[in-house]
């Protein structure tokens, strides 16, 4: 959330003249030029921005462009990542582990500081890591503005064809509000449980109360896989015939069990879809799945006791579709964004006085819910943030691999470790910490 606010404050672009289209781009689009839909979703969030930076740019009522509970915990939340800028830059190239050199990128870029841009720009020209490439592109578009673009245009041509897509979409959603894609075939695997699994980053904003008084707030902000070493790399799971309706987001935790088996957690997703343009679909979805609540804030330690619970979710956005991969008739959904919300447990104890590395550790934070007894009052965290996710080739053969993806889960979300569509324990959507899994 709050990275998505930095650069676009009427005080930063006093400060920091933005520059022009016309030198970020060579065939830079006017306005008056995108589709009348294109207009409209635009001046949207122009708006929108706007409002969360300085209400006296919109009129009418507040209730509309006011609420937004997480712009207000941004505001008075301190960081609980304490390095120095210094420290960042240095450990955003320097860092041995890749998600920790993430991690920094992302908490640098949320400071905003005015050379945001040039450091993720060289990081996504250098690290050895493909994922935090992309990340860093992606970043880049977040801070937004012809200076993004122009950073961004340099990637086009990149010896990676999934970093030059990437650059090619974050281009295209800056100057016209939707992606814009490369011309690669697509490959669809018949017989497995989904029609496609979709690689999701995920960027999010962690709000933690730090006492009852409802006064103090600490933030972390997570980058895409520090936020997946935590709480899991996630996939959305759609199939052509109940993609308007429901779809699963199949996660797992490497590094969590022992025996090096994945931590499993799935979680079926249910709601609305607008299909009023052929091309794509809005939608709002929702998830109470049951979950074994863990008192000590560390998924698989019952060492403080253990709560079952119903844990929700709520994700909402946009899905693409790409009329040239076609899958039963239908075309295939290309790239889906949006932003997501919900609720979570932090054991301050276990995070207090450490270092960052000893912080992002797998299952390291749990899921909550507030409509528990046991559970609620013991909830501190609120969960906000966006995702995006594109098809892409995973095994460098030049085409786009629609549902190559393992993900352990039937089309329920139950538990299905040797992926043949049929639950291992009926039931059962999450491991369960008393007994291994086949």
């Amino acid at each position: 959330m709050a990275i998505d606010l930095c650069n676009k404050s009427p005080g930063a672009l006093a400060e920091r003249h933005p520059g022009s289209w016309d030198a970020a781009v060579p065939d830079p689009k006017a306005l008056e030029d995108l589709a009348t839909e294109q207009k409209d979703a635009l001046n949207f969030a122009y708006r929108t921005t706007l409002s969360n930076v300085d209400p006296r740019f919109v009129a009418g009522d507040p209730a509309a462009w006011a609420s937004d509970f997480g712009y207000a915990l941004d505001r008075v939340a301190i960081r609980l990542d304490n390095r120095s800028n210094e420290q960042l830059r240095e450990q955003a190239f320097q860092h041995p582990d890749p998600a920790m050199r993430e991690q920094a990128l992302f908490e640098y870029a949320d400071r905003d500081h005015e050379d945001a841009v040039a450091l993720l720009a060289e990081a996504a020209r250098t690290d050895r890591d493909r994922q935090v490439r992309w990340d860093a592109l992606w970043a880049i578009e977040k801070l937004g503005g012809p200076t993004a673009i122009a950073a961004l245009g340099e990637f086009l041509t990149d010896d990676d064809p999934e970093i030059a897509e990437w650059a090619k979409l974050f281009i295209s959603e800056l100057q016209t509000g939707d992606p814009a894609f490369d011309g690669r075939a697509g490959l669809y695997t018949p017989d497995r449980t989904f029609d496609e699994t979709i690689f999701l980053l995920i960027h999010c904003d962690l709000y933690v109360r730090l006492d009852p008084s409802n006064t103090h707030w600490g933030k972390i902000s997570l980058a895409p896989q520090g936020l997946a070493r935590i709480y899991g790399q996630a996939h959305a799971c759609p199939n052509v015939a109940t993609r308007e309706k429901q779809l699963v987001i199949a996660k797992t935790i490497d590094g969590l069990h022992q025996d090096g088996s994945p931590h499993c957690d799935n979680y079926l997703f249910r709601g609305f879809t607008d299909r009023t343009r052929r091309d794509r679909g809005n939608f709002f979805f929702e998830s109470l799945v049951p979950r074994t609540f863990f008192k000590s804030g560390q998924a698989d330690d019952p060492s403080q006791g253990v709560r079952q619970a119903n844990i929700g979710f709520a994700r909402y956005g946009t899905w693409h579709l790409e009329p040239r991969f076609q899958v039963r008739q239908e075309a295939a959904i290309r790239y889906v964004r949006g932003r997501f919300q919900g609720w979570g447990y932090v054991d301050l104890s276990r995070i207090a006085g450490k270092s960052l590395e000893e912080v992002l550790v797998p299952g390291n934070g749990v899921l909550s819910t507030l409509h528990d007894p046991e559970v609620g009052p013991m909830t501190n965290a609120f969960i906000l943030g966006t995702f995006k996710g594109k098809l892409n080739d995973w095994d460098g053969d030049g085409v786009i691999d629609l549902n190559s993806r393992d993900v352990y889960s039937t089309v329920d979300g139950e538990i299905d470790m040797d992926q043949d569509g049929v639950a291992d324990r009926p039931g059962l959507t999450c491991c369960d910490h008393t007994a291994l899994m086949p």
